[in-house]
């Protein structure tokens, strides 16, 4: 169901890839550190911005993030707007600084 909304909600990208990825093994609630760091490998992109709907999906990002070497860029933004709002600057070829600054007005605290 989360990759169907992000790809209705997420306006086409020109410039990277955008990949869902979530759910426990056997498809229960919750993330697996193992699908994160797949689909994390299978992209060509060297920074990546991520974001998360609950705690245990940043545990998660925060683990793959320490065991790669690509640049995850991970965002405390409200999943579905700061997707949007990362989408379309990245097709506008916003400088990732300006994206990292614009994405903190949706930051959840």
């Amino acid at each position: 169901e989360g990759f169907h909304l992000a790809r209705i909600a997420i306006p086409p990208v020109r410039v990277g890839t955008v990949k869902a990825v979530g759910g426990a093994e056997g498809c229960g609630i919750g993330t697996s550190f193992d699908k994160v760091i797949a689909v994390l490998n299978e992209m060509e992109e060297p920074e990546i911005f991520a974001f998360y709907d609950l705690g245990s999906a940043k545990m998660n990002l925060e683990l793959v993030s320490e065991m790669t070497e690509k640049n995850l860029i991970i965002c405390d933004a409200a999943f579905v707007e700061g997707a949007y709002l990362t989408a379309a600057l990245l097709q506008a070829d916003t400088p990732y600084e300006k994206i990292c600054e614009q994405l903190q007005e949706l930051y959840v605290k």
